[in-house]
């Protein structure tokens, strides 16, 4: 709908979110003429906004005359978002929307020590399909999701868990268990953004995990969608990383992650 020929009231709205968009992008303040420049607001009608969420505590006075900045009561609003943006919850329901979405079975799992921690899980309706629990733990080197949260420790940390110089327990004929080629495969998915398990933690399964960040720019789980081989095309691969990527960087966002605000 064109934003000119919205009532009066939801006009007013979207001018004040406007507002607030803009301020993001100024944090030692703006002032009243500027921001009715770029938001093409009359003056008269910006200084009307302006006061009101002035006397609100949305916005406060700006680090130079006469300019504006975003105020505390914003804060207090984006922190009791925070405090109920919770993995587990916000997590199943992710999942369960991307499990729908590729009808396979897909997980959320976080790293405790040297293991993987399933949190939650849906299943697709396929007939062939991964048998597991939420609870459930497995050793982190042999699967998707734990590859890709490995990924992302520091080198210091991963030798304290995986010593270089120890050679990692095979799972299946296919797991990685040389330590050089086991962080050659962690600096790959560093790069690329994703991890794979080719059979590596269950014979004719393979899985594809994507990284979930928190506020705080960290990996803090993985989901992961796993596949018969059978299914494991690489078209179908093609379709399926992309849901995982879509999955987590939404779940990311809901936990406060901006990718680059950093």
């Amino acid at each position: 709908m064109d934003r000119l020929k919205q009532p009066e009231g939801v006009k007013s709205a979207l001018r004040v979110l406007d507002i607030f968009e803009l301020l993001a992008q100024y944090p030692d303040g703006i002032s009243l003429s500027e921001i009715s420049a770029k938001l093409s607001i009359p003056k008269s009608s910006t200084h009307n906004l302006l006061a009101t969420l002035m006397s609100r505590s949305y916005l406060r006075e700006g680090r130079h005359d006469r300019t504006y900045r975003l105020g505390a009561r914003l804060f207090e609003l984006g922190s009791s978002y925070m405090a109920g943006a919770d993995l587990l919850t916000e997590g199943q329901e992710v999942v369960r929307e991307t499990a729908h979405a590729c009808d396979e079975t897909v997980h959320l799992a976080i790293l405790d020590g040297n293991e993987v921690l399933y949190i939650a899980k849906e299943e697709g309706t396929n007939t062939v399909r991964m048998v597991s629990a939420v609870g459930r733990r497995f050793p982190a080197y042999g699967t998707g999701v734990g590859k890709m949260l490995l990924s992302a420790l520091a080198a210091t940390e991963l030798d304290e868990i995986y010593p270089p110089e120890k050679i990692l327990m095979p799972i299946t004929p296919r797991t990685i268990t040389d330590p050089s080629a086991f962080r050659q495969e962690l600096a790959e998915i560093r790069r690329r953004g994703y991890a794979t398990d080719f059979e590596e933690s269950t014979p004719g399964l393979c899985c594809i995990a994507a990284p979930v960040f928190g506020s705080d720019d960290v990996i803090v789980a993985a989901i992961s969608v796993s596949v018969p081989t059978v299914r494991f095309t690489a078209e179908r691969q093609a379709t399926l990383r992309l849901l995982m990527q879509r999955g987590a960087a939404r779940l990311s966002r809901v936990l406060g992650y901006h990718p680059g605000s950093s």
